[in-house]
């Protein structure tokens, strides 16, 4: 009878298998290091794992299991260790100056391309006004020639303009309207 009593009470010591489940569970996850909300609200069960024979002694071994369990739990602490933060804020610092490098590095090559499109837009301005005065000088020729080739323009005209052609360097010109004054005579 004594057996059965100790028996039945060393039973109901041990831990069921979902406890025993959650009861590792809890282990492995204090072992990772990581906190949960719930684990962190959680009171730890005083059960705990024996792993001993079903006498007195056995009894002993789970009650002393169940203590220091709560005792490890309570331990823990929460959050980083200063160590853990500090190594953690240099290498954030050192991600942080690498990133700040790399975007001034980015900036530079940027700047050099807009200077190299500065240089090559401002060289193409230049040829662009330089042959825009061109046509315009060579418009302005054709007009006159036209002017002088119109059966409607009189003799002064012709004349005036064989002066303005003359004043521009118009040989050509002169010489066109020179023949061009021999045929109207």
């Amino acid at each position: 009878m004594q057996e059965q009593a100790t028996s039945s009470i060393a039973a109901s010591s041990l831990p069921s298998s979902s406890e025993r489940s959650s009861s590792s569970a809890l282990h492995l996850e204090l072992k990772e290091g990581m906190e949960s909300d719930d684990e962190i609200r959680r009171v730890p069960e005083m059960g705990g794992e024996a792993t001993g024979t079903m006498s007195a002694s056995g009894r002993d071994g789970a009650s002393a299991a169940g203590q220091a369990q709560p005792s490890a739990g309570t331990q823990r602490k929460r959050g980083r260790s200063p160590a853990d933060k500090e190594n953690k804020r240099l290498k954030r610092l050192l991600r942080n100056r690498v990133s700040a490098q790399q975007a001034r590095e980015r900036k530079k090559a940027y700047l050099i391309d807009l200077e190299a499109r500065v240089k090559e837009l401002e060289t193409k301005n230049a040829e662009l006004e330089e042959r825009l005065s061109t046509l315009q000088n060579e418009n302005q020729m054709l007009r006159h020639v036209n002017i002088l080739f119109t059966p409607t323009t009189s003799i002064f005209a012709k004349e005036l303009l064989m002066y303005i052609s003359y004043l521009l360097g118009g040989i050509v010109f002169e010489h066109m309207l020179l023949n061009h004054r021999h045929c109207l005579i």
